[in-house]
């Protein structure tokens, strides 16, 4: 006997708004500066080195007091301001995030809680350094699907927690910081189509040197009573460098320079514009050698304003691009209601680019 469905009823789906947009932008840069001649105590090398090698002058780190939660609110309250909105008036909270201290719960309900928007969808992306991206295009849908109307992305960082000091490869370039969006409804496209993707083959290219089962084997033999309650407990266990990063910095480099210079190109074409429309070029923050190599290879015109702070912030991940676009936008470096080209990329290895109308 075939089984037949008990009604012929249709569901009924959501309306969502026609198109999307950016209303407002906000940015949080700890306190702390670490200058190029702190690093080198910790590690044997200068500061012409460290400028030649990835363009980074200096960088921000937090307070050991500071949190992903802490910085993320930081950035939150001013992106709201300048959209203009409450946040009552927000749907749901995306916070895009490797460095939360916990797997469980995740970030974004106790954001969305400091808010005042608890009881909002509220959820953490792990996407690394494209993770703001992803965010980006995870809002636009959810607003042009109806399942929102107003959407927080936030993506913030605290590498600074999971950094060895001692590691020539990573310690001079990361760094930790805010960056915050408001995603809405738009009477006019204002977020083209994201080209985005994956290449797991090159998972280890960047990632943390091992996992939980070895931190917790060696908290056993220190003989420890308890066990770590997050990564910032690892130091007193001793086994701090078990959970830091690790890069293969040659490989990161060539993958960035020639896979992401396509992905680029893709995004403009699938905007319908060309790069001479362009009011700005806002990359990921990674090296600044990537970023200059990534300018021939894209052949942008000269006049067009590209984000170089990482010289300033270091490398701050899902934070990046948020943040430089606050910058940009604070200091009248790029126009307001102009289009932007924004790309992420880095550890899974995971990448994401999408033409923006910026606030």
């Amino acid at each position: 006997m075939t089984l037949q469905p008990k009604g012929t009823g249709q569901l009924a789906s959501s309306d969502g708004a026609r198109h999307s947009r950016i209303h407002g932008v906000g940015g949080y840069r700890p306190e702390r500066v670490i200058t190029n001649e702190e690093v080198c105590t910790w590690i044997d090398s200068s500061d012409e080195w460290i400028r030649q090698r990835s363009g980074v002058v200096t960088r921000r780190w937090a307070a050991e007091h500071e949190s992903v939660v802490d910085m993320a609110e930081a950035a939150a309250r001013p992106a709201l301001e300048m959209a203009g909105i409450s946040a009552a008036q927000l749907s749901a909270i995306v916070v895009a995030t490797v460095t939360h201290p916990f797997q469980t719960p995740a970030a974004a309900p106790l954001l969305a809680t400091r808010l005042g928007a608890d009881g909002v969808p509220a959820f953490d992306v792990s996407a690394a350094c494209a993770g703001y991206c992803y965010g980006i295009s995870l809002a636009s849908d959810m607003v042009r699907g109806g399942s929102a109307e107003y959407v927080l992305v936030i993506g913030v960082e605290k590498l600074s927690s999971i950094t060895d000091k001692h590691d020539r490869g990573t310690s001079f370039i990361l760094a930790d910081g805010a960056g915050a969006a408001v995603v809405g409804p738009s009477d006019t496209p204002g977020i083209g189509p994201t080209v985005w993707g994956s290449d797991g083959t090159n998972w280890e290219t960047i990632s943390q040197r091992v996992g939980w089962d070895e931190i917790l084997r060696r908290w056993d033999q220190e003989e420890t009573t308890g066990q770590p309650q997050d990564w910032s407990d690892l130091e007193v266990a001793g086994a701090r460098e078990a959970s830091t990063l690790k890069m293969a910095g040659q490989t990161v480099f060539r993958w960035a320079v020639w896979s992401m210079a396509p992905v680029c190109q893709q995004a403009l074409d699938k905007a319908g514009i060309t790069a001479a429309d362009l009011d700005a070029f806002i990359p990921h923050q990674a090296n600044m050698r990537i970023i200059d190599a990534m300018l021939k290879q894209l052949k942008l015109p000269d006049d067009i304003p590209v984000a170089r702070d990482i010289a300033e912030t270091g490398n701050t991940s899902a934070a990046s691009i948020p943040l430089a676009t606050e910058r940009m936008l604070r200091e009248g470096e790029v126009p307001r209601g102009g289009l932007a080209l924004q790309v992420g990329f880095g550890a899974g290895l995971v990448f994401a680019a999408q033409v923006v109308v910026l606030p």
